[in-house]
């Protein structure tokens, strides 16, 4: 049986939200380790001097607002247009809507349509322990995405 937090780690569109890099906080440890980087060399201080050798360090100011933009909108899980289609429709997850093989919305989403197929041929419960098995090993969809 599924505890209550691996229900939830279980989204609308098919993907396992605990295998999710947003999730697991890596776009906002990414964005934490650049900032450290960036810091400890001085080169948020001396941008203005870089920038008579390379133009672009006059950005410097925009870039920060930039990294802020991404663990605004990334450090956590954003608004998904998947969920408010499944909330509208009443559905707890995707396979429950017939139009799911045809969605635009889940077309647009890298391996949904996979894992949706497979929640609905093993169920979700099994799915889920499954998917949490592989996180527990390490295992985040990020990895695939940028191989």
């Amino acid at each position: 049986m599924l505890s209550d937090n691996q229900k939830k780690l279980v989204g609308y569109c098919g993907l396992y939200c605990g295998a999710c890099g947003i999730h697991q906080g890596r776009i906002k440890q990414a964005v934490e380790n650049l900032r450290k980087t960036i810091y400890a060399y001085g080169f948020n201080k001396f941008a203005p001097e870089l920038a008579k050798y390379e133009p672009a360090f006059q950005h410097c100011a925009e870039f920060e607002k930039v990294l802020d933009g991404f663990v605004k909108t990334f450090g956590e899980c954003p608004g998904c247009i998947v969920r408010q289609c499944c909330r509208q429709k009443g559905y707890a997850i995707c396979v429950e809507c017939t139009e799911m093989d045809t969605c635009e919305k889940l077309l647009r989403l890298v391996g949904t349509l996979e894992n949706l197929k497979r929640i609905k041929a093993a169920g979700v419960s099994s799915w889920a322990k499954e998917m949490q098995k592989k996180v527990d090993a390490g295992y985040c969809q990020l990895d695939e995405m940028i191989k």
